[in-house]
């Protein structure tokens, strides 16, 4: 090698590929910074597949530069993989940042296939941004689209890779002079930050009213006078538009709840600090974390002080889902209104988000008084993400902005790429390839045309900016579900039907990185996988839901569940938990005197009648061993609840309900029915049934059917256990979005000496159900191989 005269180190020069989540994040002026302070010439660049660098010096320098990517990132930045090679000496002067390469990725030796770059996540406003925000000095004072490298809008405004301002909608905002300066000096924090603008140059702030005239000069202090006033405002934010209104007023939330068509389900607050968040609820450590996360997500937290809020923000509900500001503009109606707001998705129930100007409208005229908008474009929508705090974790409920497009590895490859299409309810998609598997943000229920449209969209939009073109599909076994159907239209690909709970148990084994099972290798390739919700379509022709698995991830064998009960009324047993009560009560008191009296039975009255005589007739109903609907009957029996206007209403308000202070609970039989282990929630209704008219208090008669129903878990767990010797349990499934029912399945499970598996980075609802179904293909695939 050549050495520099007068020095012993020689000289050496590399070629260095990084992939990960490494553009729109100050990664190159990072890397810039780095060879500077390392004395070292070459140059780095983005290209479709990530960040490539050539840089030479002495070889104790490159070594300490090499070290430096990793250890040294930026904070939004995600280092996956490194790779380097040696190149020959060039020598050369300085270090610089040369233009992107949008021809696709080469390496310092050539091609280097499809398009492997990773687009950031949109992040909270960071410190140093807030500062400008708020000096009177600064130009960019009070200005509601500052940002810089550490933050802003990433994914929700990238139209195509690599992540420059030409493939953003910031296209239509040319940097003025000052902010080019800026943009284009290395030292800056705003060199390369493709979102970067100021008062001169960048969007801007407007207040209409729903027909779209101006309501005064100054947008954010009008909004505050309109929110003071009790009305609703339509806030323009990263990923849609939300609705907000003053928190604090019983008459402004209830007139929000009722044109929005909300009846019962809680809303989102937005609070200013942190602090404001603890004098409203109980923050612990982890809770605290996940406040101030650059993802911001709505935390759900355990309330202080119920009267912090108008009773109509989270009407009969223990606990609040809070989240702090995450746009300047977020920053700027909270610092002058001084009060919490309620900030809900810019919808009308059941329907996506809106995220065009024209579209939120025209959908939200008749809800919102006025519009708070700007001018740069959304190109994704994203709901708000929201999490719960368990044992140190923030587990998610719902993954979306902030988390999308953030890729999942795993710890096999995907043969090949594949697509997965998730199920009808809480619909995420995932494209999957390599070791990478890419979940959608939030997409929502697919029961109308607009949604099925974001379906698509947001696969078309992955596929491009990941450059994955799947050779297999996964979809639902439900042959109703849109998804499903989507799937099978799609010609080319390999179809792969997974079961719904397989999906779910798969999914949480990937989760913790136990997705290499290809069921070759005996009991240790397996678990025991409980996956519990509301309905999933079953092998035998019945409805299941509340399942345990034998499971790896290629495939599974059902070995125990719940007990079955007819629905009547099929679907409408759904959305009235009464009727499962009656189907309940009927399988547990043949012969039992009274059923017919219970309150229940009064509150509904000849409908009641009708549908015993429908359970005691001949025809034809379909048949759950679902735990969702098991929950919803003693939810009625309690009289907690009867109908429903939201998915699983009846076992969240049951959980809210329930002294968690008791640890005791009723006898549940498990029954052996030629090998297959069945639970029998008949007669654990039937003893719920009786604690009640005995006129045991109603929190401890809740408490005690969570305490049995985690029991019966972990019997039928340790029974299979001992029969198998499988020793590794993976609980999922939306009814585990239950804290208490969780926590005491598993402390039950861990007392038993069984490892237990919990989601962790993707959620253990219908929302996991597309990354579950990947990851079986992709075992599935392997196993074929």
């Amino acid at each position: 090698m050549d050495t520099l005269e007068g020095l012993a180190d020689p000289i050496r020069r590399v070629g260095v590929r990084i992939e990960g989540v490494v553009q729109g994040v100050g990664f190159r002026p990072f890397v810039h910074a780095s060879a500077q302070r390392f004395g070292l010439t070459g140059h780095v660049g983005n290209d479709t597949a990530g960040v490539v660098i050539e840089a030479e010096g002495p070889c104790e320098a490159v070594a300490g530069f090499l070290t430096s990517l990793r250890a040294d990132a930026p904070p939004l930045a995600t280092v996956e993989q490194v790779d380097v090679v040696e190149l020959v000496p060039a020598g050369g002067r300085g270090f610089r940042i040369v233009d992107s390469d949008t021809s696709g990725p080469r390496g310092p030796r050539g091609p280097r296939g499809p398009r492997r770059t990773l687009v950031s996540a949109d992040s909270a406003t960071c410190e140093a941004c807030l500062a400008e925000l708020f000096d009177p000095r600064d130009r960019r004072y009070r200005y509601p689209f500052v940002n810089c490298t550490d933050c802003g809008p990433r994914y929700t405004i990238v139209r195509d890779v690599p992540y420059d301002r030409p493939n953003t909608t910031m296209a239509g905002f040319p940097l003025c002079g000052e902010c080019a300066r800026e943009y284009h000096d290395p030292a800056d924090r705003r060199f390369h930050a493709q979102p970067v603008c100021c008062p001169d140059c960048g969007p801007r702030l407007r207040i209409v009213d729903p027909a779209g005239r101006s309501l005064g000069a100054d947008p954010v202090s009008r909004a505050v006078e309109l929110l003071r006033a009790g009305d609703v405002v339509a806030v323009k934010g990263l990923g849609g538009y939300h609705l907000a209104t003053d928190a604090t007023s019983d008459s402004a939330t209830a007139a929000l709840r009722s044109r929005k068509h909300r009846e019962d389900k809680a809303f989102a607050v937005m609070v200013a600090t942190l602090d404001d968040a603890r004098r409203l609820c109980a923050v612990d450590d982890c809770a605290a974390r996940a406040l101030v996360d650059r993802r911001r997500p709505i935390v759900l937290l355990d309330r202080r002080h119920p009267d912090g809020v108008a009773d109509a923000v989270a009407p009969g509900n223990r606990r609040l889902g809070v989240m702090l500001p995450y746009t300047p503009l977020h920053h700027l109606l909270l610092r002058e209104l001084a009060a919490p707001i309620v900030l809900t998705s810019g919808n009308v129930s059941d329907e996506p988000i809106a995220y065009t100007d024209d579209d939120a409208l025209a959908r939200l005229g008749g809800i919102a008084d006025a519009f708070l908008v700007h001018d740069r474009p959304i190109h994704v929508r994203a709901d708000d993400s929201v999490v719960s705090p368990w044992r140190g974790d923030a587990v998610p409920v719902r993954r979306s902005r902030g988390y999308a497009p953030e890729p999942i590895t795993c710890s096999r490859e995907f043969p090949r790429p594949v697509l997965a299409c998730g199920a009808e309810l809480k619909n995420t998609v995932c494209l999957a390839s390599g070791r990478r598997a890419v979940l959608s943000h939030h997409i929502g229920d697919l029961k109308n045309a607009e949604t099925l449209r974001s379906f698509t969209e947001a696969i078309e939009h992955l596929s491009r900016l990941f450059d994955i073109e799947p050779a297999v599909v996964a979809h639902d076994l439900h042959p109703d579900y849109a998804s499903t159907r989507y799937a099978l239209e799609r010609t080319g690909l390999d179809p792969v039907g997974v079961q719904h709970h397989h999906a779910h148990v798969a999914a949480c084994l990937a989760d913790n990185g136990v997705d290499g099972g290809d069921g070759v290798g005996g009991a240790d390739d397996r678990a025991i996988g409980v996956a519990f919700d509301g309905t999933g379509y079953g092998l035998d022709g019945t409805v299941w839901g509340g399942e345990f698995l034998l499971a790896t991830c290629a495939d599974f064998e059902r070995v125990g569940h719940l007990a079955t009960v007819p629905m009547p009324g099929g679907e409408a047993a759904v959305r009235e938990p009464w009727r499962m009560a009656a189907a309940y009560l009927r399988g547990a008191t043949d012969g039992v005197d009274g059923v017919d009296d219970l309150a229940v039975a009064r509150r509904q009255g000849a409908r009641w009648d009708q549908v015993r005589r429908l359970l005691d007739s001949r025809l034809s109903m379909p048949v759950t061993s679902s735990a969702g609907r098991l929950f919803d009957a003693v939810a009625a029996v309690l009289g907690v609840r009867d109908t429903v206007t939201y998915e699983g209403q009846a076992a969240i308000e049951l959980e809210q309900r329930a002294d968690v202070g008791h640890s005791d609970g009723y006898e549940v039989g498990i029954a052996d029915d030629g090998g297959m282990l069945v639970v029998d929630g008949p007669g654990l209704v039937r003893a719920v049934l009786d604690d009640h008219r005995r006129g045991t208090d109603l929190a401890l008669v809740a408490a005690r059917f969570h305490n049995a129903l985690a029991a019966a878990v972990a019997r039928t767990c340790r029974e299979i256990a001992d029969r198998t010797g499988v020793r590794l349990v993976a609980l999922s499934g939306g009814v585990f979005a239950n804290r208490f029912l969780l926590t005491r399945t598993v402390e039950a499970l861990e007392g038993d000496n069984l490892t237990v598996l919990t989601h962790s980075r993707v959620p253990c609802n219908d929302g996991g159900l597309s990354f579950g179904q990947a990851v079986v293909a992709g075992a599935r695939d392997r196993a074929m191989r």
